[in-house]
């Protein structure tokens, strides 16, 4: 049999074994903790840079969109009075062109008053970025730049030629006013 001073060592390192195996089993759990805890906060962390990455970019549309907005609104946003004064220019253009020689030479004053008061529209409209279209009897119709108020065949023209300007058109930048208003021809020989 063995000596029972034997056996109380045997016990106690198999107690201290059970016990080191226990601290290290605690020691594993602990560092899976902290290995879950810090997976949880990279997670987390990553969640939050992608949020802040978002957050720029929509800032980032954000200004662009306002900057674009103010520029639209600075080149535009007068589009409505500018379409409101085309009526003006028009009534100040038919006065200048009902003036006869007779008239011209009675009230000359007044007719230059009329002329340079016309002129001085253009020139406020070429301040602003609005631009006459004035097509030639002979260009090519452009469904962008002018409305067909009639057609009709005409000898020695082309399809689609103008024939009669009876308005003048308008541009704001590179937006159409009011189209000039003309007349094509729709003869098909030449």
């Amino acid at each position: 049999m063995a000596d029972p001073k034997e056996d109380d060592f045997l016990d106690d390192i198999e107690d201290a074994a059970s016990e080191e195996a226990e601290v290290e089993m605690i020691n594993i759990n602990e560092e899976a903790d902290r290995l879950d805890e810090l997976e949880a906060i990279k997670s987390e962390r990553d969640e939050f840079r992608d949020r802040f990455v978002r957050a720029l970019a929509d800032a980032e549309n954000a200004r662009k969109r306002a900057d674009k907005d103010r520029r639209e609104a600075e080149n535009y946003g007068g589009s409505k009075l500018a379409r409101d004064l085309l009526p003006v220019y028009d009534n100040l253009k038919r006065a200048v062109d009902a003036v006869t020689e007779e008239q011209r030479s009675v009230a000359s004053g007044l007719i230059e008053g009329v002329e340079l008061t016309m002129r001085e529209l253009l020139n406020v409209f070429t301040k602003h970025g609005i631009t006459l279209i004035s097509p030639e009897v002979g260009d090519k119709f452009d469904p962008k730049l002018h409305e067909a108020m009639f057609e009709a065949p005409l000898p020695d023209t082309k399809a689609g030629d103008i024939i009669q300007v009876s308005g003048e058109g308008f541009m704001l930048h590179d937006r159409l006013l009011r189209p000039a208003k003309v007349g094509v021809s729709s003869s098909v020989d030449g």
